[in-house]
């Protein structure tokens, strides 16, 4: 099997090691057996979503984000025609507010989202700093992670976790957190999130599995200490909210 993944401005969207996502995704399929094909996409370059099977980018700082959002804009069909054919969109950190239909920024301007949800984005000066725990909606180990929020996401009534046991979500503390609708997914964990959740790299092989028409035959052997590494993380987090 050949799959292509499309890394959206890994030049300035790659806060908190957001590239190792691409990386540790890579790995893995290739371990698998299967041929990946990996698109990086720069400041400079028109993104080209034909052809994709999943596109992914990783958190910035505010200001990249918009400078991110300016780029992707003109493309947005292009992308929602991706989405609706199949392809994965995978945003984390804060890429996850651009997917809605707008980000309001701290001094009050609005910037049009790429609209592939209708959630709104606050941004505000007051920064969340924190470690997260989360549960999921659709696998069943809690996922860890940190956030560095300086937001609030209104509006989503489909959240990739249905809680946070540890952490700032969507709209409240502990409330829930992320988005996802069939093969469109956001969430503002970063750390990076599929590094450091074995069982979140995991569901998305599989969904890619299952949009290329093919079985899975199970997860490759543990990558080197990462499994190890989640559950030290859970333990530690989980002691810290007092679970």
């Amino acid at each position: 099997m050949e799959l292509t993944v499309l890394h959206l401005f890994p030049d300035f969207m790659s806060l908190y090691g957001e590239y190792a996502n691409v990386a540790v995704l890579r790995r893995y399929l290739e371990r698998m057996g299967v041929s990946v094909t990996l698109r990086a996409v720069s400041c400079d370059d028109p993104p080209d979503f034909g052809g994709t099977d999943l596109i992914y980018m990783g958190a910035g700082t505010e200001r990249k984000l918009k400078t991110a959002l300016e780029k992707l804009l003109p493309h947005g069909d292009s992308l929602k025609a991706a989405a609706a054919r199949g392809a994965l969109v995978l945003f984390t950190g804060n890429a996850m507010t651009a997917l809605g239909a707008s980000v309001t920024d701290a001094g009050g301007k609005v910037w049009p989202g790429l609209g592939l949800a209708d959630f709104t984005t606050v941004e505000s000066d007051k920064r969340t700093p924190e470690d997260v725990i989360a549960a999921p909606v659709l696998w069943d180990a809690p996922a860890v992670g940190f956030m560095n929020k300086c937001s609030v996401t209104h509006g989503v009534s489909t959240p990739l976790f249905g809680r946070l046991l540890l952490g700032f979500g969507n709209e409240a503390e502990r409330g829930a957190e992320g988005y996802v609708s069939e093969n469109v997914f956001g969430t503002h964990i970063t750390g990076p999130a599929l590094v450091k959740n074995p069982d979140f790299l995991d569901f998305i092989v599989r969904r890619l599995f299952q949009q290329k028409g093919r079985a899975y035959a199970g997860p490759p052997p543990a990558l080197p200490h990462q499994r190890e590494a989640y559950e030290i993380t859970l333990q530690e987090l989980k002691a810290r909210a007092g679970n």
